[in-house]
């Protein structure tokens, strides 16, 4: 009788762990997910499964990230197979690109906007230059 008792708190507890982590799961919302805010930051945690999700490091001082960021926004809204998530590298009250924040290092990032591209199982597929390419081609495929 204990030992059953066992098993089936412990067969209770596996099925609720996992419930948790399934509601947990990141899902693409109608507007960018932004995160970060200067700190590390774990990707995997904010990839949305079964869909290919964009990385955008960016800062608001950087110029080039501003023009991209309308393309990249209307992406997200005219894929349903395609979530952003912006990663935004600046600490709050740091002013100018910030490249010495926990972000801008643990990524190594010398240039911004800078893009990583997950598949939909959740592996990296693309980043750097290549991913900027990949994107450039998504938007003038997807927008009218």
């Amino acid at each position: 009788m204990k030992y059953t008792l066992i098993c089936t708190s412990f067969l209770l507890a596996v099925l609720s762990a996992g419930v948790a982590t399934a509601a947990d799961a990141p899902a693409k919302g109608p507007e960018p997910l932004t995160i970060s805010k200067g700190q590390p930051v774990q990707l995997q945690d904010y990839a949305v499964p079964g869909k290919t999700t964009i990385f955008d490091f960016y800062s608001e001082y950087c110029p080039p990230c501003r023009a991209i960021a309308p393309l990249i926004k209307k992406l997200h809204e005219a894929r349903a197979d395609i979530a952003v998530v912006e990663v935004d590298i600046n600490r709050p009250g740091v002013e100018g690109i910030d490249w010495k924040s926990p972000v801008a290092k643990e990524f190594q990032l010398d240039s911004i906007p800078h893009f990583k591209i997950y598949g939909p199982d959740g592996k990296l597929v693309s980043e750097g230059q290549p991913a900027y390419t990949k994107i450039v081609d998504w938007v003038q495929a997807s927008l009218p």
